[in-house]
């Protein structure tokens, strides 16, 4: 497994979060002023240079359920609240959407270009925010400086490391759907037609070398597909047209987007179900854990300004059948840490989570929004 994947893999499910909370803010009519310094804060959270250089530390890939504790706290970093069922529906957005991507990518290296699409699209978010602009093209410098050296083989090790963290999810979402890019068992079509990788031929030719490498035979194979070469290689630089699409805004336009579970799903999470048995190497994903999450500065809620409640389900009915509905064993509100069990061993996490408490704000008490995400406060 690949020491370099963790940076891709935050950086692109926070831009896919960041694409879901830009629609669904527009969808349900938030004011506009709201909505913008919800985004606004949530970058200038993920993008805070302490975090991005914990980050870019090599480390082993952290559990879905470590991760998912991070963009839980990223998703709360300002006066949005969302209840669990919504952050549920959140995160298996984002996990799809770039296990999509990652499936597709025509060569390993492109997973890089899939980032960069993901910072141009947020770059757009925070135009007026020369500040927070700055911190996204610093990430940006990290991201060339890191990756652009490294070889074929290399990136292809990250890519086989970010499908490993990908392997047992098999949501059915309903834009790949209607796109019929996936089944109805929450498994990605993978397409035969198109560009080939940047660098390679067509197929349908197969050439014969013989022992001093000169070629002496050609035969040509029917390939079953309609595959063009690539125009060009997409841009690596700063600013410039990255070819690819993967890693684009599928919610720039407006529609629906429900998640389902599969069979499948349903099936493995009971069988994989997490044992209560006190894992060895949880410590030590902890230490990380704690580590990264004080690189995040979570900035408190400042003045009287009232906070909001944003739901991913269409009605507050749904939202709350989902909540019924979803198998336990897919919850990820799962990590318990004694934080003051051990006063000397967990002092640091301690004081990290007293920094990531956020300001209840005032609410009339028939309202079941405006909840904060019990996860952390399970520490």
């Amino acid at each position: 497994m690949s020491v370099r994947t963790l940076p891709l893999l935050f950086l692109n499910l926070g831009g896919e979060m960041l694409y879901i909370l830009d629609q669904r803010l527009r969808a349900q009519n938030i004011p506009g002023d709201k909505a913008h310094k919800v985004l606004n804060d949530i970058i200038s959270t993920m993008f805070n240079r302490k975090f991005m250089e914990e980050l870019f530390k090599p480390q082993e890939l952290y559990s879905k359920k470590a991760l998912r504790t991070v963009y839980d706290r990223l998703a709360h970093a300002s006066i949005m609240r969302l209840n669990q069922a919504s952050m549920d529906k959140l995160y298996d957005l984002m996990t799809m959407a770039f296990k999509y991507q990652v499936l597709l990518c025509p060569r390993p290296k492109d997973v890089l270009l899939v980032t960069f699409n993901h910072l141009d699209t947020i770059k757009g978010f925070i135009q007026d925010s020369p500040t927070i602009l700055h911190q996204v093209e610093e990430t940006f410098q990290q991201l060339t400086e890191t990756y652009g050296g490294l070889s074929a083989g290399e990136f292809q090790l990250i890519r086989q490391t970010l499908l490993s963290f990908f392997q047992d999810l098999h949501i059915r979402v309903s834009i790949f759907l209607k796109d019929r890019v996936q089944n109805s068992n929450g498994r990605f079509v993978l397409p035969v037609s198109g560009p080939v990788p940047w660098g390679t031929e067509v197929p349908g030719l197969i050439r014969m070398f013989n022992n001093k490498g000169k070629e002496v035979k050609k035969v040509e194979f029917k390939h079953g597909g309609h595959y063009v070469t690539a125009p060009k290689e997409g841009s690596f630089e700063l600013c410039g047209d990255r070819v690819l699409k993967l890693g684009t805004n599928m919610y720039s336009i407006n529609r629906p987007v429900e998640t389902h579970m599969s069979g499948a799903s349903k099936n493995l999470a009971s069988r994989t179900q997490e044992s209560i048995v006190p894992n060895p190497l949880a410590k030590e994903e902890l230490n990380l854990l704690a580590r990264l999450m004080g690189g995040m500065e979570i900035k408190k809620a400042s003045g009287p300004e009232p906070g909001f409640r944003l739901n991913l389900f269409t009605t507050d009915e749904e939202e709350e059948q989902a909540a019924l509905t979803r198998p336990e064993e897919l919850s990820y509100e799962v990590i318990n840490i004694q934080a003051t069990q051990d006063q000397q061993r967990h002092e640091e996490l301690a004081r990290i989570m007293g920094e990531f408490e956020v300001t209840e704000q005032p609410r009339p008490s028939t309202s079941k929004g405006d909840d904060l995400l019990a996860m952390m406060d399970e520490l």
